[in-house]
């Protein structure tokens, strides 16, 4: 399995648009190549379907969440999605404003099977999922919450009908929090994190999109 997340970074609202114009090509993007993407977890921007940051799980149709990735599409993954991406269009937002280049960033995380976390560091709680499903949905308790304890972090997860399968995605997604919140700290501690968002606007960026169809050039 494969993590891929879509931020917008301090990114204004037009970056948030782009955020979700990525997500919908990246899910169609994974399809056409056999392979299962579920979002975990999204922060919504301020207008009506925009998004400051999505995370998706990518892995095989058909199979478990800890089921590996071929190298090649593995590969062709991180080509197209670890990066900044840039969006050209006039703002939809802001018709007189004369800037015409957005940016996100997607950023590529593979789950390390060696690593370990210890039980006794997190509250482990099981729920009913929300939201629409069925039958399912109403009457099993198939949802995980994972809190850490120490910092407070938590995720909950309820992509799949297994209460087990959500379970090894939930100890995934707390890795990948906790990796991402220590990387973080030692950022700030360095003064880095400032220098981060300024290469993220004026990186290089592995796509370039442009106009309202998001169509790549």
């Amino acid at each position: 399995m494969l993590l891929i997340q879509l931020s917008s970074g301090q990114g204004p609202e037009e970056c948030c648009l782009a955020v979700a114009n990525a997500l919908k090509l990246l899910l169609k993007e994974m399809a056409d190549v056999g392979l299962d993407a579920n979002i975990l977890e999204y922060e919504p921007g301020r207008s009506s379907v925009t998004y400051k940051s999505v995370l998706v799980a990518i892995k095989p149709l058909g199979t478990m969440d800890d089921a590996s990735v071929t190298d090649d599409i593995k590969s062709r993954v991180y080509q197209h999605w670890n990066g900044t991406l840039k969006w050209v269009c006039k703002s939809p937002y802001r018709p007189k404003h004369g800037r015409k280049n957005w940016f996100l960033n997607a950023s590529v995380w593979e789950p390390k099977a060696s690593a370990h976390l210890a039980s006794s560091d997190f509250r482990i709680k099981t729920c009913r999922a929300g939201g629409s499903g069925g039958q399912h949905v109403n009457t099993t308790d198939s949802a995980v919450q994972i809190t850490h304890k120490a910092s407070g972090l938590s995720v909950k997860v309820q992509t799949e009908r297994s209460q087990h399968q959500n379970k090894k995605i939930a100890w995934q997604l707390i890795r990948y929090k906790l990796e991402q919140e220590a990387l973080a700290k030692q950022q700030l501690a360095r003064g880095e994190l400032r220098m981060q968002h300024h290469q993220l606007i004026r990186g290089h960026a592995v796509r370039t999109f442009k106009g309202n169809n998001f169509i790549e050039v």
